[in-house]
């Protein structure tokens, strides 16, 4: 009896890191077509503001080949590039704190269920830009990017119980503005 061969599935190409952080525009253009959307979402979610969270993906990849001197290549890239792309949203959030403007949030592409419900997908998005930015934060990186205190508290700066208290009292404004909305 012959089986049938199995197909081939092959992962997800991994980046040429070297070639990256030599400059190589190729190498950065692949990087960029493979992660750019995750982390305009990511920004997007951190920031609140497109225009923002598109200024943040843009300074993560200019400093993507020097970045990359500290890639240690453990773990996934991904991962790290996440990461980055946390970090430079929240030191984007910092230089931009006194500024007011917010930028419409229509058009944007969401995660889940949200997706299907554009009226939803305001409403939340709506109540996400009030939350004040460290309510905001570690909510965007808890709920919707799944990530542990201990993490959150890292990148953040801060302990986990206050991760744990910022999350608590964020679901808690959070569902009080979407009640009155609803």
């Amino acid at each position: 009896m012959n089986a049938l061969p199995l197909p081939s599935v092959l992962p997800p190409t991994a980046p040429d890191v070297a070639a990256v952080r030599a400059g190589n525009p190729d190498a950065l253009a692949a990087v960029y077509h493979q992660h750019a959307a995750a982390m305009l979402t990511l920004a997007l979610r951190l920031t609140a503001s497109r225009a923002d969270a598109e200024d943040v993906v843009h300074d993560v990849f200019v400093a993507l080949p020097e970045a990359l001197a500290h890639y240690e290549e453990r773990g996934q890239f991904r991962a790290w590039l996440m990461r980055l792309t946390t970090r430079v949203a929240l030191m984007h959030e910092r230089r931009t704190a006194r500024l007011e403007r917010r930028d419409s949030l229509d058009g944007v592409a969401t995660v889940g269920d949200v997706e299907r419900d554009v009226l939803v997908a305001d409403h939340v998005y709506g109540a996400l830009r009030t939350l004040k930015p460290a309510l905001r934060h570690v909510f965007v990186l808890r709920v919707l990017h799944e990530l542990p205190h201990a993490e959150i508290a890292r990148v953040l700066g801060i302990s986990i119980s206050a991760s744990e208290v910022r999350l608590h009292r964020g679901i808690q404004q959070l569902r009080q503005l979407l009640r009155r909305l609803a």
